[in-house]
């Protein structure tokens, strides 16, 4: 069965159509600026170049059009008939208490994602809107979602719960929900495999390190804690993102600076993190070269991005009584050998030992741990839509 893959943000479209026996990526791509001048798609066959194209893309219907027409292309095209799609699976970011697993689209279910867009309305509604185009495309192929929460829904009250009055949980489910679950799954269960370890008898961590970062405590093949909370400005500092600060923070500078609630967590979303604290990027390649040129300023905004996943890392040993393996994931996590090593130099209490030739590998599934070290450490590629494509097609089954 093929598999195609969509993950939609409110101006993009990410694609793969993955053939579920083999798992080979048949064709991917990207759909950019939906609703805004200038949209393009990048496509990409996998016995052919990338190629990109402008075309006018009003809504996701048009991109959902534009993605199938791709793939049936005649010259580029990677399928003869809309018939060879069996599946279609979707990226939803959160699905709150009703979903603790992948399930088939029903209008039940697009109803209960609709009702958690008040904790993800920068990523439930664009997930929706490619959900339904999909439907009007392809009326008769089953639609999958699989939940970045889902994952997460194995914790316990006391990893979930925050301690405020328990009416507004009970009201409202204000409680720590976490995200990247389809990640921090995928990662996990390849710990697994490298190690030859069964999955319910480890104790891992990942850090799952991008410009939207979280680290997961897995124990027992199980999410049992992580750092993201009832939204995704939760837990580490990010690209932009501020994490954890003091809640006092929101009022002090509402005050001083004349902002309502809602601009003061714009900052803390989309102005903070390392891009606020080095006042160069949100890039961390462009915060390297900085420090390379001796900028210190951009030096102390890394060093308080590993810091906060190193204080986490700590957290979750605690909690679990013990790790047996660690492991880097996502854009900064398996690229930046400087982060990694910041991080690793202060797990020396874990009887963590670094393998410095191996930390200098970019995007290489590697243990940069030395043979000896107590606690192996491991850089793990993610890949969320073979995770979604196997999902779907083991619920299908």
């Amino acid at each position: 069965m093929n598999v195609l893959v969509i993950n939609c943000g409110s101006s993009s479209l990410k694609f793969q159509l993955i053939d579920s026996v083999s798992e080979k990526v048949l064709a991917k791509g990207l759909c950019e600026r939906i609703g805004i001048d200038g949209s393009k798609i990048e496509y990409e066959p996998y016995n052919g170049e990338e190629q990109e194209k402008e075309v006018s893309m009003p809504t996701h219907n048009e991109a959902i059009k534009i993605v199938i027409d791709s793939l049936l292309n005649k010259e580029t095209g990677v399928i003869k008939d809309l018939s060879e799609v069996g599946a279609v699976g979707h990226r939803v970011v959160h699905g709150g208490e009703y979903f603790s697993k992948s399930t088939i689209v029903t209008d039940e279910v697009i109803k209960k994602i609709e009702e958690c867009n008040d904790l993800a309305p920068l990523h439930n509604p664009a997930n929706i809107i490619g959900i339904k185009a999909c439907i009007n495309a392809m009326p008769d192929t089953p639609n999958v979602v699989v939940f970045d929460t889902a994952f997460h829904q194995t914790m316990p009250p006391k990893a979930y719960l925050y301690p405020i009055p328990y009416e507004y949980y009970k009201k409202y489910k204000i409680r720590r929900y976490g995200f990247h679950g389809t990640s921090h799954s995928y990662v996990s269960k390849k710990v697994a495999q490298i190690m030859d370890t069964p999955y319910d008898k480890l104790k891992t961590i990942v850090c799952h390190l991008g410009n939207g970062a979280s680290i997961c405590a897995v124990e027992n093949g199980k999410s049992i804690d992580t750092s993201m909370g009832l939204t995704p400005l939760a837990g580490v500092a990010m690209g932009t993102r501020s994490g954890d600060i003091d809640p006092s923070i929101v009022e002090v500078i509402s005050e001083k600076e004349n902002m309502n609630v809602k601009e003061v967590l714009n900052v803390l979303n989309k102005k903070s993190g390392v891009l606020g604290l080095s006042e160069v990027s949100s890039d961390f390649r462009d915060i390297t070269k900085a420090i390379e040129e001796g900028n210190e300023v951009a030096k102390n905004a890394l060093e308080v991005f590993a810091n906060t996943v190193v204080r986490f890392v700590g957290a979750y040993v605690a909690e679990m009584n013990g790790v047996d393996a660690i492991a880097f994931t996502a854009g900064v996590g398996e690229n930046n050998q400087a982060v990694r090593k910041m991080v690793c130099e202060q797990l020396g209490y874990l009887g963590v030992s670094l393998d410095e030739k191996a930390n200098e590998k970019r995007r290489e599934e590697i243990m940069i741990s030395t043979p000896d070290s107590k606690v192996k450490v491991f850089v793990i590629p993610t890949n969320e839509e073979l995770a979604i494509a196997r999902e779907t097609l083991e619920l299908l089954s």
